[in-house]
């Protein structure tokens, strides 16, 4: 679906995003393991999330809904069953690397396959760690590729060092460790998203954090897990597109409620604060340990060009695109490094955003791991490439709002991976 947005005077208004999609995720793949029911309310229904519940299913596990409460029937640590087919995990990198730490305990053969952006995605940085832990994973590129095949073993835990701070790899290892003898420890430079570890120890895992110098997480294969309640906040990845739109639109003023706060997510708010923004977070309070506010946003028409740099990356990874956004608008050239995991994203988003700055009349410079964006650039419009990416079609969808000529965006409808009312709830706010 082709989609054309035009100028606007402003966004204004209340509003409630979709839920988070990493707690999400993990609100099915970590309950499975329980032994006994849990309830997760605000489930995100998108693409990718709707694939874990899918995905679930096929493993055995009995996922019921009553009155948009999401029951999770959980069979134990040890308790599923084997797919009678090949699981499809459709465009979805989270499902396929957590599920992949997960079969790797369990005593069946499984076959993992996904849609053709995520047969392009390397699975090699979950499968080596994992292999060292003694499983069974064999694929196209030596186990580096999907389609992927896992035949279940006794694993022994491993320590591992997390370079890339990625919170996929940490999480695999940390849901494999569950199962494994032994002591799994897994070691970041700079602390990655850390949704995994507080759901697990609401569970009761033997899990210990330590965040003295480098962020290290232990866990020891646990027995039992206890069923917990889940209420899922508003995912700050897709408020941060909304928080754009009322940063750089004169007269602009939104509210967006129940948004999660965590410090290992909410890096693109501090930034844009950085930039000169007016971001006010309010009613901060703590849902299932994790912070969350409602954080109101206004027109901030001096901003100021910054530098993102390698230790800040992980905590606004999947907010790259609108920050570069955020940044035409900005005074001076602003300079992102250290994103070169964005090369092997969805689609490579660093190619894909300097390509349509480009396209938009935008001055920018792309680096191996980043870009530079001239500020101040007038906006002329015209046609980008979305490259079936749902993050590169909203912010493009943004940027729209303030060029001169409108912007139209090729597979804009690719945003139903993570948002799929985004054009509704855009459509809601904007003042013509």
């Amino acid at each position: 679906m082709e989609k054309e947005i035009q100028k606007v005077k402003s966004v204004k208004g209340c509003l409630r995003v979709p839920s988070d999609k990493s707690i999400s995720h993990r609100s099915i793949i970590l309950t499975s393991m329980a032994n006994g029911i849990s309830s997760v309310k605000n489930f995100l229904r998108a693409g990718d999330t709707l694939t874990t519940l899918n995905v679930y299913r096929k493993l055995g596990i009995k996922i019921t809904e009553d009155k948009e409460v999401i029951k999770v029937h959980g069979n134990g640590v040890n308790g599923f069953s084997e797919p009678e087919d090949i699981l499809d995990m459709g465009n979805s990198g989270t499902t396929t690397r957590l599920t992949l730490g997960l079969l790797s305990g369990q005593r069946f053969f499984s076959a993992l396959t996904g849609d053709e952006s995520l047969r392009k995605r390397p699975m090699k940085r979950v499968a080596l760690p994992l292999k060292q832990m003694n499983a069974k994973i064999d694929g196209r590129e030596d186990g580096g590729l999907l389609p992927l095949c896992v035949r279940g073993s006794d694993l022994k835990g491993i320590n591992f060092f997390n370079e890339k701070a990625s919170a996929q790899v940490k999480s695999a290892l940390l849901i494999a460790g569950l199962i494994a003898e032994g002591e799994t420890k897994v070691i970041e430079p700079y602390k990655s998203r850390d949704h995994t570890e507080k759901m697990l120890k609401a569970m009761g895992a033997n899990i210990q954090i330590d965040e003295q110098n480098e962020y290290t997480v232990c866990i020891r294969k646990t027995d039992k897990l206890f069923p917990i309640e889940i209420d899922v906040p508003a995912d700050p990845s897709s408020a941060a597109f909304f928080a754009a739109a009322a940063v750089i639109l004169p007269d602009s003023e939104l509210v967006l409620k129940d948004v999660l706060i965590n410090p290992t997510r909410d890096g693109f708010f501090r930034k844009i604060k950085q930039m000169g923004a007016y971001i006010e977070y309010t009613n901060k309070r703590k849902i299932n340990e994790e912070p969350v506010a409602d954080i109101i946003i206004k027109y901030s028409p001096e901003l100021k060009a910054v530098q993102v740099s390698k230790e800040e990356i992980p905590s606004m990874i999947d907010e790259i695109p609108i920050l570069a956004v955020v940044a035409t608008q900005a005074e001076g050239d602003t300079v992102i490094t250290g994103a070169s995991e964005l090369r092997v994203k969805e689609t490579d988003r660093i190619k894909a955003v300097v390509e349509n700055l480009r396209n938009v009349g935008v001055e920018v410079e792309e680096l191996q791991d980043g870009m530079v964006i001239r500020g101040k650039s007038k906006i002329k419009g015209g046609y980008v490439d979305s490259f079936k990416d749902h993050r590169i079609a909203m912010a493009f969808s943004i940027l729209g709002l303030v060029s001169e000529k409108g912007i139209k965006i090729k597979d804009a409808d690719c945003a139903y991976i993570s948002y799929p009312e985004f054009f509704e709830h855009l459509q809601s706010v904007v003042i013509k």
